[in-house]
């Protein structure tokens, strides 16, 4: 019926569709709508007996809508994001609501709320993790742009998304892009830590030479403990899953080329346009690329041989050290991406609260671990912390457990088990605790060769030197 509906959403694939349940259950009212008609008839039959509407067209949703209509489209990134909205604006009046739910470039972001402007329609970029079991359950959500346009779906949103200690995980980040440039840290912060994961699983199976089983228990253990986190929970259970045609642990049979959709090479492109350095989240997007050249590394393994293999001591000795390092390298690549975030809110005039960043990652969303709390905590007591490793507590943590750090790096150098995100999150540590660092050289080289100048440690100004 006319004008009824609370919220509308196109896109009706398993995140939008878990994300209609979602918002249903916690009895709102959807209008959906997807041009392709089986994805429209699955919604229909799934929501069977909630408030929800199966249109048959973009005209029909927005005429289901209440005044001012707020509309979220889950589509995928580029130019679908651009279609829809081309379907919406005739339909659409000054005041009304569209929220990007994807994964969506920021600066993309940032030129469809511009283009909105004009018209008086409102533009968010709404960042969604946690899956489709967190769309359904309850994600971790991301939205930026008018605060005064998230006013009309706050209540919306906070029935969505998951809760922690009665908090719910979501909060209005910042204008124009925030919440979208939020999400893609988000994002590559996750390209690491999966990366470390698969690096102490490589270690474990080439380096010790363990069972599937063998390595299920190990990954078991450290998430009973402080780097306890959804990744390596679903580790835990991807490690104990036998295939059905072999007999033989799955994750054995599933072909070794990592896709990526892009977000994490945006991360690393734009970390370097701020000039923070990110190297584990690099190292995570070189490694997937990587993986893709398949017939490559299979002609290079033959010709240039393969990875050693007996880690030196015993297998419950080293199993502890690489606890230990990958703990201090999750830390660290956490400290990355806040960094990252901190940068790009004082360059890009976001104004983000990083503390309540922490506190909406903690449930929902695919990095939630125990870690966020500690971060949310230090971020309560210090809002201006340029790096959390300067934390007492996290650095501290960091800094105890660097000798295994250290010794997984050089255990995974010796036997030529690749483990970069391992050695650029030490290289990174050792780096930013440098008081003194070789760029001194760089800079007379740059100075040599391209009369770039440099500055002196003991006068103001800067100087060239003809160095011939």
């Amino acid at each position: 019926m006319s004008g009824q509906y609370e919220i509308g959403m196109i896109g009706l694939g398993v995140m939008g569709r878990n994300l209609v349940l979602n918002i249903a259950d916690h009895g709102f009212s959807v209008a959906g709508y997807d041009k392709d008609q089986s994805q429209l008839q699955a919604m229909r039959e799934e929501a069977a007996g909630r408030p929800v509407l199966a249109a048959q067209s973009p005209a029909e949703l927005v005429s289901a809508l209440r005044q001012p209509r707020a509309v979220m489209m889950l589509v995928p990134a580029g130019p679908p994001v651009d279609a829809v909205i081309g379907d919406l604006l005739p339909l659409l009046k000054p005041g009304d609501l569209i929220i990007d739910c994807g994964n969506s470039f920021f600066k993309d972001t940032d030129r469809r709320e511009q283009m909105l402007a004009g018209s008086g329609i409102h533009f968010m970029g709404a960042g969604v993790s946690g899956g489709e079991s967190g769309a359904r359950h309850g994600p971790s959500i991301m939205p930026g742009g008018s605060k005064k346009a998230y006013g009309q779906v706050q209540s919306v949103l906070e029935a969505a998304a998951a809760r922690v200690g009665g908090d719910p995980c979501v909060t209005y980040l910042g204008p124009r892009s925030a919440g979208h440039y939020v999400k893609m840290v988000h994002n590559g912060i996750e390209y690491a830590v999966m990366q470390l994961i698969a690096e102490s699983y490589d270690l474990m199976k080439q380096g010790l030479g363990l069972s599937a089983a063998q390595m299920q228990a190990a990954f078991g253990n450290w998430n009973q403990g402080e780097a306890a986190s959804f990744l390596l929970e679903i580790t835990v259970d991807i490690l104990a899953r036998v295939d059905d045609d072999t007999g033989n642990p799955l994750v054995n049979m599933i072909r070794d080329e990592a896709k990526q959709l892009g977000t994490g090479m945006w991360t690393s492109q734009d970390a370097m346009n701020l000039g923070v350095p990110a190297p584990a989240m690099d190292a995570a997007v070189a490694m997937r690329n990587l993986s893709a050249f398949k017939s490559e590394r299979l002609a290079a393994a033959g010709a240039l041989g393969g990875a050693g293999h007996g880690l030196e001591g015993g297998r419950d000795q080293f199993l502890s050290r690489l606890r230990d390092a990958f703990y201090a390298a999750v830390i660290i690549a956490y400290a990355q991406g806040m960094a990252h975030l901190k940068r790009a809110s004082d360059s890009y005039g976001y104004g983000l609260d990083l503390e309540a960043v922490a506190r909406i990652w903690r449930g929902g969303c695919i990095i939630r671990a125990s870690l966020l709390e500690t971060i949310r905590a230090a971020y309560r007591q210090r809002p201006d912390l340029p790096n959390i490793l300067l934390d007492r507590e996290i650095g501290g943590e960091a800094r105890k457990r660097l000798d295994a750090l250290s010794d997984v790096a050089s255990a995974a150098a010796r036997l030529h088990i690749p483990s970069p995100a391992f050695m650029a999150c030490l290289a990174y540590f050792d780096g930013y605790r440098s008081a003194r660092l070789p760029a001194n050289l760089i800079q007379a080289q740059r100075d040599y060769f391209g009369a770039h100048k440099y500055e002196r440690v003991d006068a103001e100004g800067v100087f060239h030197t003809q160095w011939t």
